[in-house]
């Protein structure tokens, strides 16, 4: 009798021990599915993509570069205005780059002394109303 116990023991726990494998092979399965997905080069750009939009560091980089790039291309439009000098058209280029790379490395001192001065204009421009 006690033999027979034990063997059904044995055997229970054999039993678990199958379904236990099985399970884990499903959710390694599962897990593989999941990675073999993600790998596509659809996804990848897609996280990729969805990482930058939602990144606040990478969105204010992208706005200072911007601006950057902006106000160079102005500055040289400013300078160059036309010209077919070459001379003139590299010193245009010169500054061009000169500008951007300042404007995007203080970007935010920028911002922020504009925002000062845009604040400054409208706070005189309102105290010399004279009221009718």
């Amino acid at each position: 009798m006690k033999n027979r116990n034990e063997t059904d023991s044995l055997n229970e726990l054999i039993i678990q021990q199958q379904k236990q494998c099985e399970t884990e092979l499903n959710l390694l399965r599962e897990q593989f599915h999941i990675t073999l997905e993600s790998l596509k080069p659809f996804n990848l750009f897609k996280t990729v993509f969805h990482e930058v939009t939602t990144s606040p560091e990478i969105q204010n980089d992208l706005v200072s570069n911007a601006i950057g790039l902006s106000t160079g291309f102005i500055s040289k439009k400013l300078l160059v205005d036309g010209s077919h000098n070459a001379i003139k058209s590299v010193v245009g280029t010169l500054a061009q780059f000169a500008i951007a790379n300042l404007v995007s490395k203080h970007s935010e001192t920028i911002k922020t002394i504009g925002s000062n001065l845009i604040k400054h204009f409208f706070n005189n421009h309102k105290n010399q109303k004279t009221p009718l």
